[in-house]
């Protein structure tokens, strides 16, 4: 009769002998690369620096048409919100929103009023514009290989499918060429977006040739009057359900394409729906007629409008005013820290008179 050892080192030899033929099963059954030009994975930060963001610092509108679920955190904490983010210590989350809240507090009477959190928004979209304009003049130089201080939107081309893992000499090559690339159907798309994109921000008389300054409107629209227009008019074709190029209030919340699984799923979906209804109700919708036109979402869109900043200043005061005076005390920050940080700060009571 066989011993349980034995038994149980057979079992195991069975294991690892089915497991190494399921591997080559699995190898074998693997698709081929549809391009032969294509020789490894792209590397994300390499892929970053010259694919345009979808998310923007300070704009209250994602790329993709989502909102800004951290646009209340970027204009009111600037370059410190990453430090919010990695100091986690409530006691020195404190501090630094103490000081945050004598800068904003010019005249010094102990409170911020809906005109210094206005400045101060201002201020701190400033330093988000200030931010890419220093990024733009890196990832510039990483698409301009002969310094020309001109792209061609060949160079960027290359670039871009060079980021994707296509092989980048061999996709120089074709294109001097003029030879067909052998690019899958995805990334032909996004290339396809990219080159409307490179067009409009392609200041007359186009020459398809971007250079510092036309790059940063390519990959940062808030920049640029004309690109602003031109990522309104993309959010809004792709919202717009009956092709009025404008948005009603349903076609506004509609739901991504997707399905609903679980009820934790269909929560999400609900809150989605509940903040897109009130930011579309009470901000976008400027004069209240039930529709969105590509003006009113441009004004809204625009980071540097100063009618926006005095809004946002207004609405954020209006969360944490609990005394009703139209203004914000530093315990009524301190309290709601979390809508102006995106950190929770525990006990502010107990510490801040000790600490201030």
């Amino acid at each position: 009769m066989m011993s349980r050892q034995a038994f149980l080192c057979g079992l195991g030899s069975l294991y690892l002998s089915l497991l190494f033929v399921f591997l080559l099963m699995d190898v074998y059954a693997r698709p081929a690369n549809n391009s032969a030009l294509k020789e490894k994975p792209a590397d994300s930060k390499d892929e970053n620096e010259i694919l345009p963001p979808d998310h923007l610092n300070g704009v209250k509108m994602e790329m993709d048409g989502h909102l800004n679920k951290e646009f209340h955190q970027e204009v009111f904490l600037g370059k410190e919100m990453e430090e919010f983010e990695e100091d986690s210590e409530p006691r020195k989350n404190r501090k630094k929103l103490m000081v945050i809240f004598s800068k904003v507090d010019i005249n010094n009477d102990k409170k911020i009023s809906a005109k210094e959190m206005q400045r101060w928004i201002m201020e701190k979209t400033d330093e988000h514009f200030q931010e890419a304009v220093e990024e733009n003049k890196m990832h510039f130089r990483a698409v301009d290989p002969d310094g020309d201080g001109h792209v061609s939107w060949d160079e960027y081309k290359i670039k871009f499918l060079a980021s994707k893992g296509f092989n980048e000499k061999e996709i120089a090559e074709k294109i001097k060429n003029n030879e067909e690339l052998k690019i899958d159907e995805e990334t032909q798309e996004v290339l396809d977006n990219l080159k409307d994109r490179w067009y409009q921000a392609d200041n007359p008389p186009p020459d398809l040739l971007l250079n510092e300054e036309e790059f940063l409107s390519f990959l940062h629209p808030e920049h640029s009057r004309g690109m602003l227009k031109f990522m309104v008019k993309e959010i809004i074709r792709d919202l717009d359900q009956d092709g009025d190029k404008k948005l009603t209030l349903s076609e506004f919340i509609s739901l991504p394409v997707g399905t609903v699984e679980n009820q934790q799923a269909q929560d999400i979906d609900d809150d989605w729906v509940k903040d897109r209804r009130k930011e579309f109700e009470e901000v976008i919708d400027a004069n209240h007629d039930g529709i969105v036109t590509m003006e009113e979402l441009e004004e809204y869109m625009d980071p540097m409008n100063e009618y926006n900043a005095l809004n946002e200043a207004k609405q954020m005061i209006a969360v944490a005013d609990e005394n009703q005076n139209h203004h914000l005390e530093l315990e009524e920050i301190l309290k709601y820290s979390e809508y102006f940080t995106g950190s929770k700060l525990m006990d502010y009571a107990r510490n801040v008179h000790e600490e201030f």
